[in-house]
């Protein structure tokens, strides 16, 4: 039985793996359509004054729904009757907190970013991306966590086509749309795909159910998840920003191109991740070793796939000319100083799902937080002397750094769970929320002080997992 349950698991991984690829292969092209027409119609000038304002909105998008997302996938994997509470719990978080992160926005756009973006833009991309690109996110959580990702990759597909159909209309109705047009056209078709994915749950999986103290009891953890997903749209995002504060909008369009072609050969490594995401969490339950043993199954061909994306991206670079013109000439040479990434970002990706899913989400969100000071730090000094080159390399040294930094903490917690340290939850200076005051604490995450293993009675063993 257990062997079956274990196959049937492979098989299911597999199955929603190939959904994924499936659906975002077809995304791919959808998206590089639009991508392609959205690029030429607005010239690299009105296309950059767009991408520094949805940068700068995505910095704040992590904390609308203060990582309720992931708390929801990570209970529902664990126990599917959860989903009505932790779904209600979601979309609550998501709508009064995705408000309050527009009017912030809105309030200090003009402290950083250039008065060249015109208010009306930050104003769409922020509703847009803090409260219904959220909602479409919200239900996408919620497929994923019940694993049915066959319903991700539609849903994914229908809203790439309404983005794909509205851009189309734009460039039909206007020979040469700016950047407010687009931002319309952008924010009407999210409302469009929130609106279909909240149908889909509601039709397929069931209606929310509001429970206020449960949010309370995971707030700090899903505080964790937030800080973690903000520090990343940071060290990810901040330099397009900031090019456009303290360099001219052409570096940011001919970087943004660069970067949207790592992210498109990142789509396979990242369906896989996706997928595996409620495994990983079910794999903790054995703690950071379960959940290395579930790492090892799956790093090795997705860091074959990236290096082979790496000689693809080294040598197709120079078709980017004759995709996007003559003015993206220049984003051949960024295309080329970005290509190591796919396989940066397939080892950390990896590594720090290692961590989150053993229960020591804290310690990534704090490595990752230093990442992010250390990317804004060096961009103040190497973009006004480099432009865009500058961004290029700063983005490869963070991408190193994490990846270097994931594996050195997971290392450590590894070798730390070998030699547990026991103490009683009672003498704790700060109670851990999931300790009980007679309960024997092995392992403890050193940011968060909560548990991560507790033994009742206190001569359980461990099984030892090298690493």
């Amino acid at each position: 039985m257990k062997n079956w349950i274990t196959k049937y698991r492979a098989n299911q991984l597999a199955n929603n793996t190939a959904w994924m690829l499936l659906g975002q292969g077809l995304c791919l092209f959808i998206q590089a359509a639009y991508f392609v027409i959205i690029a030429r119609s607005l010239g690299v000038q009105q296309y950059g004054a767009f991408i520094a304002a949805a940068a700068f909105v995505q910095i704040l998008s992590p904390f609308v729904g203060f990582g309720g997302g992931n708390l929801l996938v990570k209970n529902v994997a664990q126990d599917k009757k959860l989903f009505a509470v932790y779904w209600g719990n979601l979309l609550f978080m998501t709508l009064t907190s995705g408000l309050a992160a527009t009017a912030f926005v809105i309030a200090v756009a003009r402290l950083v970013l250039p008065p060249s973006i015109p208010l009306l833009v930050i104003v769409l991309v922020s509703l847009a991306d803090l409260i219904f690109s959220r909602l479409v996110e919200c239900a996408a959580f919620a497929f994923q966590a019940i694993e049915r990702l066959d319903v991700t990759a539609q849903l994914k597909i229908w809203a790439a086509l309404t983005r794909l159909m509205g851009i189309a209309l734009l460039a039909a109705i206007l020979r040469h749309p700016d950047a407010r047009h687009w931002s319309f056209v952008y924010l009407l078709t999210t409302i469009i795909g929130a609106t279909l994915g909240l149908v889909w749950v509601h039709i397929r999986i069931g209606r929310p159910r509001l429970l206020l103290g449960a949010i309370r009891g995971e707030f700090i953890q899903g505080l964790y998840f937030s800080a973690s997903l903000s520090a990343q749209n940071i060290y990810n995002d901040i330099d397009k920003t900031m090019l456009a504060r303290m360099a001219t909008l052409d570096a940011v369009g001919i970087y943004a191109v660069a970067y949207r072609i790592i992210d498109i050969a990142f789509i396979p490594v990242r369906s896989l991740l996706y997928s595996a995401y409620a495994g990983f969490f079910r794999a903790g339950q054995d703690g950071i070793s379960g959940t290395i043993r579930y790492m090892r199954r799956l790093l090795p061909k997705s860091a074959c796939y990236s290096f082979l994306a790496f000689l693809g991206l080294i040598l197709g670079a120079p078709i980017v000319r004759y995709l996007f013109g003559s003015e993206y000439a220049r984003t051949v040479e960024a295309l080329r100083w970005l290509a190591v990434l796919p396989l940066l970002k397939t080892v950390h990706y990896f590594l720090a799902d290692t961590l989150t899913c053993s229960g020591h989400q804290g310690c990534r969100a704090l490595i990752q937080g230093m990442v992010a000071g250390f990317n804004v730090v060096i961009n103040l000094w190497i973009i006004p002397l480099y432009s865009w080159r500058g961004a290029a390399w700063s983005s490869v040294a963070s991408d190193t750094l994490l990846a270097a930094s994931m594996y050195l903490a997971v290392l450590v917690m590894s070798r730390a769970s070998k030699q547990p340290k026991r103490y009683q939850a009672g003498d704790l200076g700060r109670a851990p929320m999931a300790c009980s005051p007679g309960n024997a604490v092995e392992n403890i995450d050193p940011v968060s002080l909560q548990c991560v293993s507790v033994t009742s009675p206190p001569n359980r063993v461990r099984a030892d997992t090298s690493w």
